[in-house]
């Protein structure tokens, strides 16, 4: 058993809050971007945060750090945008092993530094990998319904990419994430399970979806229970979703799964919903409210917090989780249906 599972076993863990909205407080220009390697770069580069990991490493290790003393369990890597297709916005597709290399390592540092400090809380790291920018089951021309701008296999070829960096780079498991569109994240899940194969390690995967709007249904069209039988195949440490929605609109969504499988549920939810300029108003405590009514339901192995939350954030709801106890699996072995 890894230690991670035997955590879960013990207590609820907290997940880490949002990167971007940190370092949105830095104000970095296109010159912190580039740094002295890409200052005569090609291409734009502000806004690709992941090279933030290469030009600006203490920033990336100060956020983790941060998290953890707020009371996170796990951090997740820099890497949100890591993989060859999203990385050719900025035409540094043969920057991505190093992205996440650099990323996972700085992230391993850091958890160590605390586990070090704290061996009866051990820290974790997660690889995160994100949706890219592309859809594999949806045409992105309304004239030309089965167009693609993307295959399985140019996914599953990317993404293996991505997972062989954060492994190399120490991380202690991979959360694949943001899922909109179901094919893309089998063409990830598929990928670890490449690695994993050829490797023959055994790291522990957590899958977490966005529920777009309030149909409670994914963007390409599952409902929660659909997207939870589509993946349950898998052997997952953790099933859930994040992003999207505030706290109490996911809530729904959890409870539609947390009797139907023995994974452990996770969930990071925004920080309420966005207001007219694009930000995130909800404070820690309103925030923590909305999010102790899954705990004393019983919905919750892993929580934290995605757009527009903070340290504060997540030291809010580390509190409140630390009174409760775990969710307990339920006792099933698949989750038999289909839709």
């Amino acid at each position: 058993m890894s230690n991670i599972q035997q955590a879960l076993k013990e207590r609820i863990l907290v997940l880490d809050g949002a990167m971007g909205t940190m370092l949105q407080a830095y104000k970095f220009t296109e010159e912190d971007f580039r740094g002295d390697r890409f200052k005569d770069y090609p291409t734009p580069l502000q806004g690709n945060n992941d090279l933030l990991s290469i030009t600006q490493p203490e920033a990336i290790k100060t956020i983790h750090g941060k998290y953890f003393e707020a009371g996170a369990d796990i951090v997740e890597t820099n890497t949100f945008s890591g993989t060859t297709i999203a990385m050719a916005d900025y035409q540094m597709e043969d920057l991505v092993y190093e992205l996440n290399y650099q990323s996972a390592k700085i992230a391993k540092e850091v958890a160590d530094e605390f586990t070090a400090k704290e061996p009866h809380k051990p820290r974790f790291v997660a690889g995160s990998i994100g949706p890219t920018n592309r859809t594999a089951s949806m045409s992105p021309d309304v004239n030309d319904p089965g167009y693609r701008a993307v295959t399985f296999d140019e996914l599953r070829i990317a993404y293996k990419q991505q997972v062989e960096a954060l492994v190399d780079g120490g991380v202690d498991l991979l959360l694949v994430e943001t899922v909109f569109d179901t094919l893309n994240a089998k063409a990830a899940l598929f990928a670890i399970e490449e690695v994993k194969d050829e490797r023959s390690i055994d790291i522990p995967v957590m899958l977490s979806g966005t529920i777009t709007d309030a149909s409670g249904r994914t963007l390409s069209g599952q409902t929660a229970e659909a997207f939870l039988i589509s993946v349950s195949h898998i052997p997952l440490l953790s099933v859930g979703f994040n992003c999207a929605l505030g706290a109490n609109l996911l809530q729904p969504h959890l409870e539609a799964i947390a009797s139907k499988t023995d994974f452990a549920i996770s969930a990071h939810p925004n920080a309420g919903l966005p207001n007219a300029f694009g930000e995130y108003d909800e404070s820690p405590e309103e925030m923590g409210e909305q999010i102790e009514e899954y705990l004393k339901k019983d919905l919750i192995n892993i929580i934290g917090g995605c757009c527009g939350t903070s340290p504060e954030h997540i030291r809010e709801i580390a509190n409140i989780a630390a009174k409760y106890k775990p969710r307990e699996a339920v006792a099933l072995s698949t989750v038999k249906g289909s839709r």
